[in-house]
């Protein structure tokens, strides 16, 4: 798999009986397909846990969310830690996938059934990251992603 601008991690590969290729998300605790967008995922939630201190049991991958009645999933969840709110939502592409305003329109139909603070989308090799205002209904881009301490 191609090389990410995050930080290498020691992950759990195997091989099924017929060949396909798995890796092992943390997060789910099951071996998952490796894909190149699964490849994204498993590098953006290490750095997120192990780089930036966000809490892993706050962390959800693959979290199915209904979008005018069509049942879709939300590559990662951040969930504030009382309420159960989302407070993040995360959209992986594989790394031959530009990040562009189709990607953000995906990501903030997600966002119009969550109502998440924070909205990040990568490639594993381009990050961006947004805070939503709902007292202004506008939408600021970050420089960075933060750490967990400063959401």
């Amino acid at each position: 798999m191609q090389p990410l601008n995050l930080p290498p991690l020691s992950l759990r590969l195997h091989r099924t009986a017929r060949g396909q290729e798995q890796i092992f998300d943390p997060l789910r605790r099951k071996y998952v397909r490796l894909t190149p967008e699964e490849w994204v995922r498993q590098h953006f939630t290490n750095y997120l846990i192990h780089h930036m201190g966000y809490p892993a049991a706050l962390l959800a991958n693959e979290v199915g969310i209904e979008v005018n009645g069509v049942t879709r999933r939300c590559d990662s969840v951040l969930y504030h830690r009382t309420g159960g709110r989302p407070h993040m939502i995360i959209e992986y592409k594989a790394p031959t996938v530009p990040i562009t305003q189709a990607v953000f329109q995906q990501i903030y139909a997600y966002n119009f059934a969550l109502h998440a603070d924070y909205l990040i989308v990568s490639n594993g090799l381009q990050h961006c990251c947004c805070k939503i205002d709902y007292t202004t209904l506008s939408t600021l881009f970050l420089p960075d992603i933060p750490p967990y301490s400063a959401l």
